[in-house]
């Protein structure tokens, strides 16, 4: 559902209440229109913010990946379809499969942001965590963007998650994991969990700061 221009206009001047979703998961869930896009967020958390989900748009452009050969995506925590949308508009289509544990953010996915895109999409309800120790598919780029609210849950920092996810990438395969670095304690855990966990599973694996995110790269 696009919204009317006024609607856009209007909204590089103030936040436009669109509509909240809460959920067992999300009990402050809601959708607002904030610069022409939609933003979905929690009581604490940013999860979607369109193309202007600067994160992922600052790492998508040190990694240049016109040079990688890539098909299909993963993307475990698919919000409202941020990635797919920015990678569109940086001139990609891919094949993409999102896995999301919250039906509410699925609903309002499948209302204002999937009908737009260009690229083949298929979302899953699922645990990310549950749903990778069970498939078979292997993937070129492989997104994890696992939050509640503003937590990564503890299940998802663990080797065995690490390694899981490490066996669902192609042989040149690349994996983004996205962690906060807002504040100097959650850039230390970052940096501990990057150096305790992520590197002994991707030895190659390097850090980057991009924005209040440190975003972590395979190889």
């Amino acid at each position: 559902m696009r919204p009317p221009f006024w609607k856009k206009w209007l909204s590089y001047l103030v936040d436009l209440h669109i509509e909240d979703a809460p959920s067992d998961y999300n009990p402050h869930l809601h959708l607002c229109l904030f610069k022409g896009r939609y933003q979905l967020c929690t009581e604490n958390a940013i999860y979607s913010y369109g193309d202007l989900y600067d994160n992922f748009v600052g790492t998508f452009v040190q990694l240049d990946l016109k040079s990688r050969s890539i098909d299909k995506v993963l993307v475990l925590g698919f919000g409202l379809a941020s990635i797919p949308i920015i990678l569109e508009k940086m001139g990609y289509q891919y094949q993409y499969t999102g896995v999301e544990i919250d039906e509410e953010v699925i609903y309002l996915a499948s209302k204002y942001e999937l009908p737009h895109l260009k690229s083949p999409v298929e979302v899953i309800c699922a645990d990310a965590a549950s749903w990778v120790a069970m498939t078979e598919e292997q993937f070129d780029l492989i997104a994890v963007d696992v939050f509640l609210d503003d937590v990564i849950p503890d299940r998802f920092k663990q080797t065995t998650f690490l390694e899981q996810t490490k066996n669902l990438l192609t042989e040149n395969g690349l994996l983004i994991y996205n962690c906060l670095a807002s504040t100097e304690g959650d850039e230390a855990n970052a940096k501990q969990f990057f150096q305790d966990r992520f590197l002994p599973v991707f030895p190659k694996g390097r850090a980057l700061k991009v924005h209040e995110n440190l975003m972590l790269i395979s190889a």
